[in-house]
């Protein structure tokens, strides 16, 4: 007899660490699927959390699918049917999202049913037991998901009364808390359990105004966009043109291996790496060049030259007339 198959989200965490544990116990078929996004604090440039969650599915010998929160996820970005938290983060629509993408997997596969390693009460807007009763509801997925941190919660789904899944051996923790979660870890053996997941970069009011800008000035936005957007000082030249520049070296090379198919811009003096998205006239490639020799400090000549692509521009130093400040999208 063939083991009843499930669809479990890795997201890198010891939450979900946790619940992957407690389904494999109960002796189900496991696959997981992780969701890597331009927006997670732990993992938009390093891939932290993608490392962790592979390793963990590694050790625990259950397949991995990473899937990508890419540019179709803007439209949860700008029209969020249940709205934004603090910052232009649409936390119970991502889930929606998420989980949806992970169903049409599952039925692809003929997953009986799905978990995840949420805990009631630990996220203000998404983890409320109304938020979670609408995620279910929205993502197709009633009475077949299963949060095994904090069933007791809910009604028992398909998977407990069919007896995939003893409903003696899943839990009922709440709050932000992380006590119970470590105490489980030692309980299922798990000793050298990952880092709690990433945070979000939407939360963040400061980035948001990034975001924001993005959605104002660009109707079709790519998955370079987004990467773009975690990076750099950001200057709204016009509506229809946008300069980037790095802050460090580290900003300057991420710049420069994500800047293909965008206006290049190439001083010739050691500078920031910049580049330009949209379609720039003549008056914002002068902002933009003056921009930079703002922040070029002592490293400009006196008369410098900056490339833009096929054109190019030279100002003196001492004749800078714009104002950063007026045009920076987001102090940081």
């Amino acid at each position: 007899m063939s083991k009843v198959k499930a669809i479990g989200l890795l997201s890198g965490g010891l939450d979900s660490t946790l619940a992957l544990k407690t389904i494999l116990n109960e002796g189900v078929d496991v696959t997981v699927l992780h969701f890597t996004s331009p927006f997670c604090t732990c993992s938009s440039r390093k891939d932290v959390c993608h490392n962790e969650a592979e390793r963990v599915a590694r050790e625990m010998k259950v397949p991995i699918k990473i899937m990508v929160k890419g540019a179709e996820y803007v439209d949860v970005l700008r029209h969020p049917k249940y709205g934004y938290g603090k910052g232009i983060n649409p936390c119970i629509d991502c889930r929606i999202f998420m989980l949806r993408r992970a169903k049409e997997y599952g039925d692809s596969i003929g997953a009986s049913f799905y978990f995840t390693g949420e805990v009631v009460g630990q996220r203000p807007m998404s983890q409320r037991i109304e938020a979670m009763n609408i995620v279910e509801r929205e993502s197709g997925l009633t009475g077949i998901l299963l949060r095994p941190l904090s069933a007791h919660f809910f009604k028992p789904t398909i998977a407990e009364q069919k007896g995939w899944v003893n409903r003696e051996h899943l839990l009922k923790i709440s709050g932000r808390s992380r006590a119970p979660q470590f105490e489980l870890a030692e309980s299922l053996s798990i000793a050298d359990y990952p880092c709690p997941s990433g945070g979000c970069r939407l939360t963040d009011k400061t980035f948001a105004k990034k975001v924001r800008d993005l959605l104002e000035h660009q109707e079709s936005v790519s998955y370079s966009d987004l990467k773009l957007l975690t990076v750099g000082r950001h200057f709204r030249l016009s509506k229809d043109a946008k300069l980037i520049i790095g802050r460090d070296k580290q900003e300057n090379a991420f710049i420069r291996n994500w800047s293909s198919g965008y206006m290049r811009v190439e001083p010739d003096f050691i500078g920031a790496d910049g580049i330009i998205v949209g379609n720039p006239s003549q008056d914002d490639l002068k902002k933009a060049a003056e921009i930079l020799l703002f922040y070029s400090k002592e490293k400009a000549p006196p008369e410098a030259s900056i490339r833009f692509g096929d054109r190019s521009l030279t100002l003196r130093k001492g004749e800078i007339s714009t104002d950063p400040t007026e045009y920076n999208v987001c102090m940081e």
